[in-house]
């Protein structure tokens, strides 16, 4: 059975969660979002892009989750890799059109969802690539890649390898901070926890940042 979409009660989610996040939204941000929102509810009814089935939940886990890394973005080109239903690429691209958005993810109905969201958002800030990360090869470089629940530290850095320069900031969205795989890496030096503060969830989320080497 469908969960009904309460337009109201995410919308007063939403501007309450995104005031703890100390995110001054403007009025056209916020109807996005929650245009994406809406659009994600109604796609999941026949395509199951997300386990989680209610829209009030949905703001939380899947638009205050995104938009807590607002403040970590940095540079002009971001990739973000294995986007699923474009998480957390869609919500960072309505709050931050000066940056170029690359969502790509190896799902087809997952990225065909995000291509129709780009259109129905008017978003000309975002390109919806499906391919395999391993397989991407774009003309262009990236300042930063991130991922959100996509894979283990040591396999995204082996992954990831053709598609960082020097100075492209790495950031990995997690749960719990992944010790035992932290402590596999060699770059320790480089890499910093970043305990994030998600509004209306319980549980720890954290951020993984790896900088270019000095």
């Amino acid at each position: 059975m469908a969960m009904r979409f309460d337009e109201s009660a995410c919308r007063e989610r939403l501007l309450q969660g995104a005031e703890m996040l100390d995110l001054a939204l403007t009025k056209e941000q916020v109807e996005k979002l929650l245009q994406f929102l809406a659009l994600l509810a109604k796609w999941n009814q026949a395509y199951n892009l997300t386990a989680v089935r209610n829209p009030l939940e949905m703001v939380a886990r899947h638009l205050l989750d995104s938009l807590a890394v607002v403040p970590h973005l940095e540079g002009r080109r971001c990739l973000d890799m294995g986007t699923g239903p474009g998480l957390p690429g869609i919500p960072l691209a309505v709050i931050r059109p000066e940056i170029e958005f690359v969502l790509l993810d190896s799902n087809n109905k997952k990225v065909r969802f995000v291509r129709q969201a780009i259109l129905e958002l008017g978003l000309n800030n975002v390109e919806a690539v499906h391919t395999r990360v391993e397989d991407y090869q774009p003309a262009n470089g990236f300042d930063m890649l991130i991922s959100r629940a996509f894979t283990s530290l040591p396999n995204m850095l082996d992954l990831t390898a053709g598609l960082r320069r020097k100075d492209t900031v790495l950031l990995a969205m997690k749960a719990i901070v992944p010790q035992d795989e932290l402590q596999t890496l060699e770059i320790e030096n480089n890499c910093r926890v970043i305990p994030l503060k998600v509004p209306c969830t319980e549980g720890q989320r954290c951020l993984i940042r790896f900088s270019p080497a000095e």
